[in-house]
């Protein structure tokens, strides 16, 4: 087992957006049955109803999901919003297109649903505005003066606040998850990233020490089964 008392920044396979065939579709697949399963989603759910909890219903809501990936939490989100009588507009982004020509196919039913295919720390990304921003699985990928820099850009480019949906970084998590995707899973690239995306990930001292070193002082940090962070900022109090 490696040495869980640091970050990790070994790049996950995932990370190349180069890649465009059929095993990164089987990725997203098997990536959305463990946010199914091990209670991703309820995270990300959870973060938006304390955003919107004082949202006035009548006004359409605007949500970016950065790394949208599959497009999976995006349709989450959109039939959760839907059934909660909210009027809504969600944007999935990603700065891989093939991830963003699958998640179009995929939610095709959704005419709520757009995309844009960017990279977070372009130029053109940074013009456009939400009310409020999800990832999940996202921040892990960076580097630590990575994330201070995409949480200091987010604080302008976000009306009513964002979530933050990300692995606690445990031995527990780490051998469960190892078991879990050589028993149960095939995608050779969940059963090599899954492990690196725990060691990458967050203590709870790190994520506060990132927030607070963005500018960021408003925010609330929960855990949540099975070893994931929920982290919320609002933006509208900075």
């Amino acid at each position: 087992m490696p040495d869980l008392s640091y970050r990790s920044n070994q790049p996950e396979l995932i990370d190349d957006f180069e890649l465009d065939n059929d095993a990164l579709r089987q990725n997203l697949e098997e990536l959305a049955l463990i946010n199914q399963y091990l209670g991703g989603n309820q995270v990300t759910i959870g973060g938006l109803k304390a955003l919107l909890k004082n949202h006035d219903k009548s006004k359409a809501i605007v949500i970016g999901d950065l790394g949208c990936g599959g497009g999976d939490m995006l349709k989450l989100m959109a039939r959760w919003l839907q059934k909660k009588g909210y009027k809504s507009k969600l944007v999935g982004i990603d700065a891989n297109d093939f991830m963003i020509d699958f998640a179009k196919k995929r939610t095709q039913d959704f005419p709520n649903i757009s995309y844009l295919h960017e990279n977070v720390f372009a130029e053109s990304f940074q013009q456009h505005t939400f009310d409020i921003v999800g990832m999940t699985l996202f921040c892990h990928h960076f580097t630590d003066e990575q994330l201070i820099r995409l949480f200091q850009l987010l604080k302008k480019q976000c009306r009513v606040g964002f979530v933050i949906n990300d692995i606690h970084r445990h031995w527990f998590a780490y051998h469960s998850i190892a078991w879990i995707t050589k028993l149960f899973l095939k995608s050779y690239l969940v059963k090599h990233d899954a492990k690196l995306s725990v060691w990458r990930a967050f203590k709870k001292s790190e994520i506060v020490s990132l927030l607070e070193k963005a500018g960021i002082h408003h925010y609330r940090i929960r855990w949540r089964w099975a070893f994931r962070w929920e982290v919320v900022v609002k933006t509208d109090q900075l």
